[in-house]
């Protein structure tokens, strides 16, 4: 469903993406790891069309995002579903214009219907009768799942979960993470998720990806990312101090 082909893109003369490629397969959860800064979310904007590359192509069935104009575009985007690292609600509305404001911004939906279809979003996330609370009266957690029902209801045949586990504790990240693994079962759809906490990676991965200086250098199942003999992958798999990467580590101000 999605090739991307010699990706790149530099900001201020600073080499972001560096002729990155990478299949990502019909159906599966491809997750891509590595440090924070390293082009992770630069990667997702070009893939849904928020970043042009300086070259290369990102290809989604069969068509190259870049050349597409605004409407195509739109209707590109309508086949996203988005997790923002903070999921990203509007304060001033309520959580079932949150979770709508898709279907409310782009179709004539009768309001009956829309708040039936924000119920079964939010029953599938876990949130029963929340609609009419504002996202201030909401735990983390329930933020994050109320972020996720809006993602999928647009009902999309691609979800991209950006850092899904920031900002919540380790029991409310694993829950996430079921709850990712349960809708990707659900809805059948093509996910990609960036994230470097690797509890999560390795829950809800079919094939992990590593970013590394602007490339992708392995791409395997979680088992064979744990096995890898290279030495850069094992020291972010297991959160090394030292190794070969150094790249924003001081050690001096660090002793």
């Amino acid at each position: 469903m999605i090739d991307i082909i010699n990706l790149c893109k530099s900001f201020d003369g600073h080499t972001v993406l560096d002729n990155l490629n990478l299949k990502i397969n019909t159906g599966e959860t491809t997750v891509i790891i590595g440090r924070s800064g390293c082009g992770k979310s630069v990667l997702l904007k070009h893939i849904i069309g928020l970043f042009k590359p300086d070259s290369g192509q990102v290809m989604i069935d069969g068509k190259d995002v870049a050349l597409m104009d605004s409407r195509e575009l739109n209707n590109l985007r309508m086949s996203f579903g988005m997790l923002f690292q903070g999921a990203a609600l509007f304060d001033s509305l309520t959580v079932c214009e949150n979770v709508g404001f898709a279907m409310i911004e782009h179709f004539d939906i009768p309001p009956d219907e829309l708040r039936k279809r924000v119920k079964e979003c939010l029953t599938l996330v876990g949130l029963k009768d929340i609609e009419d609370k504002k996202p201030a009266e909401l735990s983390g957690g329930m933020r994050k799942r109320v972020g996720l029902a809006r993602a999928i209801c647009v009902r999309p045949k691609i979800m991209l979960y950006d850092e899904p586990t920031t900002g919540v504790d380790p029991i409310m990240g694993d829950a996430i993470n079921d709850l990712i693994v349960e809708l990707h079962n659900k809805l059948k759809v093509t996910s990609i998720a960036v994230t470097h906490d690797m509890k999560s990676a390795y829950k809800i991965a079919d094939k992990v990806a590593m970013l590394y200086n602007g490339k992708i250098i392995i791409y395997g199942t979680p088992d064979e990312i744990k096995r890898s003999p290279n030495e850069i992958v094992q020291q972010f798999i297991t959160g090394a101090a030292t190794g070969p990467i150094t790249e924003g580590i001081d050690f001096e101000h660090l002793l």
